[in-house]
């Protein structure tokens, strides 16, 4: 593989650093109440306690209150604070999880300020991720600012699994995604962008299409889509690679490279190698699913993990494997990457703060 510093970084791309951010995961296939996390970083249960819970009368203590705690689900939201010092911060909804139900949950239960978050971005036209978007829109007041919504064009007629080892028999169709025209009734304003560009005053840069150097990650294997054509009936065709996938994002000043990626259809390799080419900073945090949870894909694990704890230098500070990342795949991070493989989930709050005395030591990472 080829040196970042013979792919310059795109003098286009116009990303600023921050000097805060912060990250709550609103949607996710985990719950962890009890892990021990990195500093930055807080569990659900000491969010709600620290934040005048209701006492019990009978104890005076404060009350768990389950009832109105996070709950897990198959699929990914990320809500993104990014703030420059001396400027107003930027809320940003990263995906927004599989259904109507979950986000409408999470958001109560972490207080989410839906009116302030200005964009909704959809990683990928998959409705593990785009499930939950019009009831997120329809939680904000008539009265908000309108709501952006960051979409690829290529919104597909449908898309399904099969499965191996032929993958030939398609098991079902996911849900419809939301349509450009709903997202418009429920409030929301429709951006289609099919390159990279950067949202939330330059803080966030969202990726175009990713491009595909690794031998190893070659995407979905069941994934396919349907298509219609002129005078004829519509067919399923297969679509492994899931062209329409993007990540984001921020650059924390002394610290490097936050990087989300959602599903990781195009591979994680394939997406880091992409944001060091363009950014020539180094990594700081991976957050989201890595898409190696089926046993078919169990291959591309070493040479994942061997990738981000080995040949990239210097190796992120912290993994966070979520999502459709798998168990066996969090297994190979946390023994390769020790504490730096964070046990994320759903309702854990994340708070970065960039140093700027640590800038100079900052260098683009090498590929070996």
């Amino acid at each position: 593989m080829s040196s970042p510093s013979d792919h310059p970084a795109d003098p286009r791309v116009g990303l600023v650093t921050v000097d805060r951010l912060a990250i709550t995961f609103l949607v996710d296939n985990n719950i962890e109440w009890f892990a021990k996390l990195p500093p930055g970083f807080m569990h659900e249960t000491k969010q709600h306690l620290s934040s005048q819970p209701t006492k019990d009368p009978q104890t005076g203590v404060p009350i768990i209150d389950l009832e109105n705690f996070c709950c897990g689900a198959h699929g990914f939201s990320a809500l993104i604070e990014t703030q420059v010092e001396g400027k107003k911060p930027h809320l940003t909804l990263f995906d927004t999880g599989p259904d109507s139900k979950s986000i409408f949950r999470n958001v109560t239960a972490m207080q989410v300020p839906v009116n302030l978050v200005e964009t909704v971005v959809l990683s990928h036209w998959h409705s593990d991720h785009s499930g939950g978007m019009l009831s997120f829109l329809q939680m904000r007041s008539c009265d908000a600012p309108k709501c952006v919504v960051d979409l690829h064009p290529g919104r597909p007629i449908a898309r399904g699994i099969a499965i191996p080892p032929t993958y030939e028999t398609i098991i079902g169709r996911l849900p419809a995604d939301p349509t450009f025209e709903s997202i418009e009734a429920a409030g929301g304003i429709v951006e289609k962008h099919a390159d990279g560009h950067t949202i939330a005053d330059e803080t966030i840069y969202i990726s175009g299409e990713i491009p595909r150097v690794t031998a190893f990650e070659e995407g979905l294997p069941g994934g396919v889509r349907f298509v219609e054509e002129d005078g004829q009936r519509g067919r399923w065709t297969a679509e492994p690679h899931i062209m329409d996938e993007r990540y984001a994002v921020v650059d924390v000043t002394g610290k490097g490279l936050v990087i989300f990626s959602a599903c990781s259809h195009a591979g994680i390799v394939n997406v880091v190698t992409d944001a060091v080419r363009k950014f020539s900073r180094p990594i700081y945090m991976i957050i989201g699913g890595l898409h190696l949870g089926t046993p078919d894909l169990n291959n591309r694990i070493s040479p994942t993990v061997d990738f981000l704890a080995h040949r990239l230098r210097p190796s992120p500070t912290y993994v966070l494997p979520m999502h459709c990342s798998g168990f066996h795949c969090k297994i190979a991070l946390e023994s390769a990457l020790g504490e730096g493989c964070v046990p994320a989930g759903v309702g854990i709050k994340a708070e970065i703060h960039g140093d700027r005395r640590l800038e100079d030591r900052l260098f683009c990472p090498t590929f070996s």
